[in-house]
């Protein structure tokens, strides 16, 4: 890993992972959000079903760089409440981790 990486990594281990966000094409579904939050979502990224993320196969569309190595989100700030509630070291973070042959993290509170 470079500095470059372990500074990502120590800041947020999200942003040098994105395991979740590749994972499932059926992973990143909209659920509780209202109309207003779903429309800040930029359509291109929406599944013609409109019930969730446009994937590239199992890749959420919306993000960028490398998994394992260093990721971010094109639409952190409105990303959908399953995004928002997939925390480092949850069951769903270790499951997407293992699937992509990543260590599995320690949970945060």
């Amino acid at each position: 890993m470079t500095n470059d990486a372990a500074t990502i990594s120590e800041a947020s281990p999200c942003q040098a992972c994105g395991a979740c966000c590749s994972y499932s094409s059926n992973w990143p579904r909209f659920t509780i959000e209202d109309d207003a939050d779903l429309d800040l979502i930029p359509a291109k990224y929406v599944n013609d079903r409109e019930s969730g993320m446009r994937c590239d196969g199992d890749r959420c569309s919306a993000l960028t760089g490398k998994i394992g190595e260093a990721t971010a989100c094109g639409i952190y700030a409105v990303r959908p409440d399953v995004c928002r509630t997939c925390m480092p070291g949850d069951p769903e973070c270790a499951m997407a981790r293992r699937r992509h042959g990543l260590p599995i993290l320690a949970a945060t509170e």
